[in-house]
């Protein structure tokens, strides 16, 4: 017997995302997703399995005699599908993969503003339908995913093309139709809460977003898209432009979920100093940097342009902001405000400049994206150059 397996040559897999079959006859033996379908399909019978894959994976591996595969979208579809065709057909190798314990689903709470949280089996009560940390009752829940870490990238990506709330409270007002003008939440803030918690959505505006959720957990985007199609025409026909334009930019996120899910601008200028943006002296132009990435978050008119920009220097950095800002209000009228985070030597926060009202209300907000944005960068930079 050979110390690998050997590598089918009859099929050629694709270098799209989606997700594999491996069978035994018509015995499915263990289901993976992947963002490219040709490269892990062909790690499966590389010369290490042994040691990457483990022995368990090494029996599936010899046992299997077929590789079925589905293209999705992108990977989040691909995540999805996967843990679908799990749930429904129970693999030998994916079962004795993990306790079942362990798996992480998406639960909807059953409430006249729902809340979308990703929970542990052993926090769900799935009889009777509740979620026991919060004591809430589920209108549905889907899983189980067997990686925690990629079903909250994912959830973020579902978030930005359709804001939901999670963990903030719901304005009284919004259900009984009081003035009130309350602090929003961070999320709302930044895009991603559709602003429940000050009463800026109704509650059958909200459903038709946890529908849309629902849906494409269901693995049912056509029906999404076909639902927004007729939404954008109606409003395009009754002059309401600007909806119209809302359900555009969401129709456009759907069909290009992997650009959405980037949701990353490395600079480019000196692709051979790790993608920094240098001077003539080779050394690193933070500044040029910076305006490289705004220009280029700006030519996407089809993503939603924030209300406030948050960056990370002094004078300089702050006035190159505040030039390419002014350059895009006078071009497409957006009132976009902009604060920077001057740090001491020893990297932490001792001034903000710019608005000073906008500073002092949103002081904790604009501390936390900027540490937020340090975190994701060095993370970002880290995995670029291979090191995590």
């Amino acid at each position: 017997m050979n110390s690998q397996p050997s590598r089918q040559t009859d099929l050629i897999f694709p270098d799209t995302p989606g997700v594999y079959l491996f069978k035994k006859g018509d015995n499915i033996l263990y289901i993976g997703k992947a963002t490219s379908l040709k490269d892990r399909i062909e790690s499966y019978f590389s010369k290490d399995i042994i040691n990457t894959r483990g022995p368990l994976i090494v029996d599936m591996v010899f046992k299997a005699d077929k590789i079925d595969f589905l293209i999705t979208d992108s990977v989040l579809e691909a995540l999805i599908l996967e843990s679908e065709l799990i749930k429904k057909h129970q693999p030998k190798y994916n079962t004795k993969e993990k306790d079942d314990k362990s798996y992480n689903y998406v639960v909807i709470t059953d409430e006249d503003f729902p809340r979308v949280l990703v929970e542990r089996s052993k926090n769900i009560d799935f009889i009777n339908k509740r979620l026991l940390t919060l004591h809430f009752g589920l209108s549905t829940f889907y899983g189980p995913f067997t990686n925690g870490t990629q079903l909250k990238e994912a959830l973020k990506i579902v978030r930005k093309i359709f804001p939901f709330r999670d963990r903030c409270s719901v304005l009284t007002s919004n259900i009984l139709n009081l003035k009130s003008n309350p602090r929003p939440c961070f999320n709302y803030q930044i895009g991603l809460c559709p602003g429940v918690c000050i009463g800026k959505i109704s509650k059958k505006e909200y459903a038709k977003t946890i529908r849309n959720i629902k849906l494409f957990f269901e693995g049912k985007k056509t029906i999404i898209l076909k639902n927004l199609e007729k939404e954008m025409h109606a409003f395009a026909n009754m002059h309401e432009f600007e909806k119209a334009g809302q359900i555009k930019k969401t129709i456009f996120a759907l069909n290009h979920i992997q650009d959405v899910s980037l949701r990353k601008f490395s600079a480019r200028g000196g692709s051979a100093n790790n993608g920094k943006t240098i001077l003539g002296n080779s050394k690193p132009n933070d500044i040029g940097a910076l305006k490289e990435i705004l220009e280029r978050r700006f030519k996407h008119p089809e993503w939603t342009f924030p209300q406030i920009i948050v960056v990370d220097g002094g004078k300089a950095q702050i006035n190159i902001a505040k030039k390419i800002i002014d350059d895009k209000i006078d071009k497409q009228k957006l009132n976009i405000k902009i604060v920077s985070v001057v740090k001491n030597k020893h990297h932490k926060p001792r001034a903000i400049l710019g608005d000073r009202e906008l500073s002092k209300e949103f002081l904790d907000s604009i501390l936390l994206a900027n540490s937020e944005a340090h975190r994701f960068a060095i993370k970002y930079h880290k995995s670029k150059r291979k090191i995590i």
